[in-house]
């Protein structure tokens, strides 16, 4: 499982402006079961989003999709973990 970390690096100007495209981005990854939640962080600097890939490789190559990556408007931090205590309900995304 992966935590990605977005933190912007352009204003919210230009953020609102592919914030569409980036939504249908997540909408994407949410139909293939690969993103859990996501949402902004607060102050809105960025996001965050709970993803569950197979690999590292196959995160990065999820995020070139980005809109945010694609126009340089954000940079990603990814931090991959094993959850190892979780609700019950969450059980469903542990592979």
């Amino acid at each position: 499982m992966y935590l990605i970390i977005l933190t912007y690096t352009q204003g919210l100007e230009k953020i609102d402006e592919h914030l569409v495209e980036h939504r249908t981005f997540l909408d994407k990854y949410y139909s293939q079961d690969k993103f859990i939640c996501s949402g902004a962080q607060n102050p809105r600097t960025g996001g965050i989003i709970l993803c569950n890939a197979d690999s590292k490789a196959e995160v990065e190559s999820i995020i070139r999709e980005d809109p945010f990556h694609i126009y340089d408007a954000a940079s990603y931090e990814i931090i991959e973990f094993s959850p190892t205590k979780y609700a019950n309900a969450f059980k469903v995304f542990i592979k």
